[in-house]
């Protein structure tokens, strides 16, 4: 084994989970990242096992702290004879290669009939699958030398030239043994070792949070685990001194050439919107002053007024400066398709504010009906993308997320997802499962818990539980809840985000299979979406729109003629004389006891003041900076 030397050796980690590798990993990615830019890392690789769902937060933490970062994963490959299972670490080397990793994540989550799940035999692996990446194979221990030549002949036959055996020495008593082998096999076979630190966690203190994950992970509590858990702590960023003591010089050197061969960065990645809702002969620009103007025609058809003309032609010039075009037209499609089925749908939120919107059918709310600021829906200064919120009847919002499939194939069209993180009762119970605790103190200590408690579970509340706030038991309880919170759990669906790319969409993150049928899923959420640039469009589901449906078609019947949502009074004084006496029961938006009991005191008499009323009671939202009235009001007028 090597011994210290006088100079610190570079050294890039090129195996490494975070907690986004559910109940495995122990540290969440900002924290790898800047762990390892203190002991000086040249670079770090996230390889979170067939996942990218941490990738994007490393990234951005990664881009703080100047560190390069490898985007990767690992794979639990299962084997025939003569192989022994082994891990298989991907990197990418450059767009190509990420591209092809997303699609092979994909292509495994997809065919698994669990979610959250996927199965990888050693045979399956298609070597032009993964062309622009390297490889590393991490044999599992004792592995026979039989079964690591098998393991090595497996590699050149796929990967030659761009492979390595990966060396994991973490202070195991078998470390000289394994690692004598693996270099007999290295010789024999000409495939070059490299160090691994089979990373877990940023720091050696969260070990004992780790086991706790294990422990979740099978169901067991910690005095059942038995050899599932960590030998030792040593599954984290080591210092580089640490990392000389442990390893050859020349396996830690090895890792600036595997890093070399990677210069991949996922600020390449360019979001591109989906062509088809442009024909043969138009430009995005031409086709959405074309249907701009042709709704406008229908929403006065006595004439444009002047002052609509212009803030037309305002928004029209800050869309296309923005080149937000294919977005707007996009939601307008799916509006058309939504009304050519009879469906009942209505854009919410800021959306209210724009007369692009209002034209091409994308709200109800007429921006004449109060003083609009578009630049609380699309501002150049803020630098955010739009986000239309439209809702559809919850017993039909189903036909349109099935048409945005059809009409983009699943390889185009995905929902994003939620990350479920920790909150108190569930780290509670499951931190509290894994050191013994009966289930009763449990749910006694979660019903003891209060908002003002914040995060930690005060002395006050362990006596009342009957717990000693001095036990080492009671301790290790609070102190690893604490760590466990914001902790991500499992990846759920949104509750109707769409992402839709003109480009293969798996090639940019991958896609696997939700809960529900039918449902395909990537694996970023709303803040990755942002922070990489791509457009969202949120498909969602109202179930007042559906009783509104309702009762458009029985007033239709009564009068004898088409009822339709823009045929219902503006500002009819009886319906205002029932809200002012709080006889809003069932009335979207204003049914709340908090709303009810301030709609007499305020009595609105017209749309504006229930602007006004509405945002008094929800001011969370509103964003900072921003008018809160005309987000909140424009849901409630709408309606």
């Amino acid at each position: 084994m090597a011994h210290a030397s006088p100079t610190l050796p570079e050294y890039v980690e090129l195996q490494c989970l975070s907690n986004f590798s559910f109940l495995r990993g122990a540290s969440h990615p900002e924290e790898l990242v800047e762990r390892a830019s203190q002991p000086g890392y040249a670079a770090l690789a996230l390889t979170d096992e067939c996942s990218m769902a941490g990738v994007v937060r490393a990234h951005v933490a990664a881009k703080a702290q100047g560190l390069k970062l490898l985007i990767g994963s690992q794979f639990e490959v299962e084997a025939d004879e003569p192989l022994a299972p082994f891990t298989l670490i991907v990197i990418a080397c450059n767009r190509t290669g990420y591209g092809d990793l997303c699609e092979f994540i994909t292509g495994l989550r997809r065919a698994s009939p669990i979610k959250g799940s996927y199965r990888l035999r050693a045979a399956d692996v298609d070597p032009q699958a993964l062309r622009d990446c390297v490889v590393l194979a991490a044999p599992r221990r004792p592995a026979t030398p039989a079964q690591l030549l098998a393991i090595a002949r497996w590699l050149l036959d796929r990967f030659m030239g761009r492979c390595w055996l990966a060396a994991q020495l973490l202070r195991q008593l078998d470390d000289e043994m394994w690692l004598h082998r693996l270099r007999e096999v290295s010789a024999l076979s000409a495939i070059p070792l490299v160090a691994c630190g089979d990373v877990y966690m940023h720091l050696r203190s969260r070990e004992t949070l780790q086991d706790v994950l294990t422990a979740t992970r099978l169901g067991q509590p910690l005095t059942r685990c038995g050899l599932a858990l960590q030998p030792n702590a040593e599954r984290h960023l080591r210092s580089r001194l640490r990392l000389a003591q442990a390893c050859p010089s020349e396996l830690l050197a090895e890792t600036l050439h595997v890093a070399a061969r990677c210069s991949f960065h996922l600020d390449e990645l360019r979001y591109q919107y989906p062509e088809e809702v442009v024909p043969a002969g138009e430009t995005p620009a031409s086709l959405l002053r074309h249907i701009t103007y042709e709704g406008a025609a229908r929403r006065w058809p006595g004439g444009i007024p002047a002052k609509v003309r212009l803030q037309i032609e305002h928004e029209l010039a800050l869309i296309a400066e923005l080149n937000y075009e294919p977005y707007f037209l996009t939601v307008a499609d799916i509006v058309a398709f939504a009304r050519s089925r009879g469906i009942l749908c209505q854009g919410r939120g800021s959306a209210a504010n724009s007369v692009v919107c209002y034209c091409t059918g994308g709200t109800e709310v007429d921006p004449a009906r109060m003083a609009t600021l578009f630049e609380r829906f699309i501002s150049k200064e803020r630098n955010e993308p739009p986000d239309i919120d439209v809702d559809f009847e919850h017993e039909r919002r189903e036909e349109v997320i099935q048409h945005l499939y059809r009409k983009y194939g699943r390889e185009r069209a995905a929902l994003t997802a939620v990350v479920i993180t920790y909150r108190f009762k569930s780290a509670l119970r499951d931190v509290g499962k894994a050191l013994g605790f009966e289930p009763e103190t449990l749910a006694a200590l979660a019903r003891g818990h209060r908002w003002r408690d914040g995060r930690e579970i005060t002395p006050e509340r362990l006596a009342e539980a009957g717990l000693a706030p001095q036990s080492l038991k009671v301790r290790q309880l609070v102190r690893l809840t604490g760590q466990l919170l914001g902790f991500p759990r499992h990846l759920s669906q949104h509750v109707g985000g769409f992402v839709l790319t003109r480009e293969p969409l798996s090639r940019m993150v991958p896609i696997e299979n939700a809960a529900m049928p039918d449902r395909t899923v990537i694996e970023w959420d709303k803040d990755d979406l942002d922070a990489m640039g791509l457009l969202k469009v949120d498909v969602l589901a109202l179930g007042m729109l559906t009783a509104l449906r309702k009762a458009l078609v029985f007033i239709g019947a009564r009068l004898g003629r088409p009822f339709a949502l823009q045929d219902i009074p503006p500002e009819d004084a009886a319906t205002y004389e029932m809200i002012g006496r709080a006889d809003t029961i069932g009335v979207f938006q204003i049914e709340s006891r908090a709303q009810m009991s301030m709609l007499p005191r305020l009595r609105p008499r017209c749309y504006y003041d229930l602007v006004i009323e509405v945002a008094i009671i929800r001011p969370a939202r509103s964003r900072a900076g921003c008018f809160t009235p005309i987000s909140t009001g424009a849901r409630a007028g709408s309606r």
